[in-house]
């Protein structure tokens, strides 16, 4: 497992979920410092610990994990139509502005 890659990812998703790495360490249950050391791939993160980022972040455990999965995981996993993106990107956008208006998840 490339554990800057899966660092990389987790910084990613959590920019796109709107979070510090305070407010992740917290949903996720570990450390702030914690957070970092796995973003910059200092440190390995546990099964345990990826499955409460992703519950964290509300992401697949395959979103954080792709760099480690074979490509036809991978393109079963992202095989959306059109139709489908545009759902997607519609409920992201309905759950940030919710998010924003100090709804949570």
């Amino acid at each position: 497992m490339d554990y800057k890659k899966l660092g990389m990812r987790v910084r990613q998703q959590r920019v796109l979920c709107q979070l510090t790495q305070e407010q992740l360490a917290e949903k996720a249950g570990v450390s702030n410092s914690f957070i970092g050391h796995i973003e910059r791939g200092e440190k390995k993160a546990s099964v345990e610990t990826v499955v409460a980022l992703c519950n964290a972040m509300s992401i697949s455990p395959s979103v954080l994990l792709q760099d480690s999965l074979s490509d036809a995981v991978i393109q079963s996993q992202l095989s959306f139509n059109e139709e489908n993106q545009q759902l997607m990107c519609g409920l992201m956008q309905v759950l940030r502005e919710h998010s924003q208006r100090g709804g949570g998840y």
